[in-house]
């Protein structure tokens, strides 16, 4: 008989029917007058209940069946006698695939998430994260309808580089060479001329750079795909293998880039509540009750768009009024995360676009705004004592920093001059300045962390368990 899914039997109402399932037990209740099977295939977050006489099934049979076992039982379709349930099937016969012993690391209730980690191969099978996993799709999904929709092209950046885009240097690798018998130069650096690609290269920490070189030929694009940092940080926030969304737009300016910011994320989130609601409803019940209000609440407001320096007012203000936080936060210092929270979930109460931030912590790309200097008013009138640059960074409750986007700078000697200050190696760039030699165009994008999205959709407090086998320092077992 032709397998059904196991969401399609819990909508169908063709009661007298038969029909087969396959999947997972998640429990099995035993009597001598019934048993009860649930059973849940991956389809859904909901369980099918398969009813079981004993007197008709092998005693054997039916000890087999045990949490974790996977089986194929077939039966007519009834309406359900039990509550919360609108439907369940009479078995007629049951197979068993795949036995589970009692040593199924997945059996046991109320485990901690860290001790889920330890057995990552197996976690999957999870109410929880398969309701993650769900999510996880429904949002890869979203982004690609979002940007097909809006007339962007899907555009695939290399992920092996010998440039460093954030000029971060935390970059993994990439070589074919003898690590055992390195070649070197008088000055002791390593000679790649015999390597792979005649050069140092390393796994790319963001597709901006040549993203930016497909929007000034294609328009607008978006690049979806993994990025890697060789970050030693031990952290809920951060991942040694990450996916990350970075769009880009040719003429654009900072209004329009906040409009776009705004406008996809809020897509986002109503694509979850429209298409995971029961996955939602879970999470929500199990993991986060504030969830379903938190994601609705995005969608209800406007976010506030607040330069970098009213922002430090803000919150040196609350500094004067006993607020207390971990690290300094005056004019001229990256905000960290309790700073962005703080804005977000206790002054303003909603999302955050921070733009205009001094140019001394952001990336060599961005435009400066035209007044710069002490004294300078920056972006809608913020008086900032230091050039500040066009950025434009989407803060969110639980998340802090959730998109980190600007204005690119487009002209060829401001970049040059910028690229110069720093003291920044041109050997690699040359490629990417060239784009502001030949046909310069203003354009702006943006970079979105995937799995930060995943983190605020799901309500998970680790983003090591919002995708399915994380990479982090001293761990890559699965």
């Amino acid at each position: 008989m032709k397998r059904t899914k196991i969401i399609d039997v819990l909508k169908s109402t063709e009661f007298g029917k038969e029909v087969c399932v396959k999947g997972w037990v998640r429990t099995h209740r035993s009597s001598k007058a019934v048993d009860f099977i649930a059973l849940n295939d991956g389809s859904t977050i909901n369980n099918v209940q398969v009813v079981v006489d004993p007197t008709k099934f092998d005693e054997q049979l039916l000890k087999d069946i045990t949490t974790g076992a996977c089986i194929c039982a077939e039966g007519i379709l009834v309406e359900s006698q039990g509550a919360g349930q609108s439907s369940e099937i009479q078995a007629t016969n049951l197979v068993v695939y795949g036995l589970c012993g009692n040593d199924y690391p997945m059996q046991k209730k109320g485990q901690s998430f860290e001790a889920m980690r330890k057995n990552a191969h197996m976690r999957l099978r999870t109410n929880t994260f398969g309701a993650v996993m769900r999510i996880r799709h429904n949002m890869a999904m979203a982004i690609h309808t979002y940007f097909h929709e809006h007339g962007f092209y899907y555009f695939h950046t290399p992920l092996i580089t010998a440039s460093d885009c954030e000029g971060a240097g935390n970059m993994f690798q990439v070589t074919t060479k003898n690590l055992y018998d390195l070649k070197k130069d008088e000055q002791g650096k390593i000679i790649y001329d015999d390597d792979f690609f005649g050069e140092q290269t390393s796994l790319t920490v963001s597709g901006q750079l040549e993203g930016e070189l497909g929007a000034t030929a294609l328009g607008a694009i978006y690049t979806f795909g993994p990025t890697f940092r060789a970050e030693n940080s031990n952290t809920p926030r951060h991942l040694a293998e990450f996916w990350m969304v970075e769009p880009e737009v040719a003429f654009i300016d900072q209004e329009e880039l906040m409009d776009l910011e705004e406008d996809f994320i809020k897509y986002c989130v109503k694509w979850a509540l429209d298409n995971c609601k029961d996955d939602l409803a879970f999470l929500n019940k199990m993991i986060d009750k504030t969830l379903i209000e938190r994601l609705e609440g995005v969608l209800k407001e406007t976010f506030v768009r607040l330069p970098y320096t009213e922002g430090i007012k803000i919150l040196q203000e609350a500094i004067k009024n006993g607020k207390k936080f971990e690290f300094p936060c005056n004019w001229g210092d990256d905000l960290a995360s309790e700073h962005e929270r703080y804005l977000v979930e206790e002054h303003f109460k909603k999302p955050v676009i921070m733009t205009d931030y001094p140019r001394a912590f952001k990336s060599f790309y961005m435009k400066q705004n035209e007044e710069q200097g002490e004294g300078s008013v920056g972006y809608k009138g913020a008086v900032a004592p230091g050039p500040t640059m066009q950025g434009t960074d989407v803060l969110f409750p639980q998340i802090g920093e959730i998109i980190g986007g600007s204005v690119r700078e487009e002209s060829y000697d401001k970049l040059m001059s910028e690229v110069e200050r720093r003291q920044m190696d041109k050997t690699h760039l040359w490629w990417y300045l060239d784009t502001r030699k030949w046909g310069s165009c203003p354009h702006a994008g943006f970079g979105l962390g995937f799995e930060r999205l995943i983190l605020f959709v799901t309500g998970m407090q680790n983003i090591r368990d919002v995708i399915p086998f994380p990479r982090t320092p001293k761990s890559a077992e699965f």
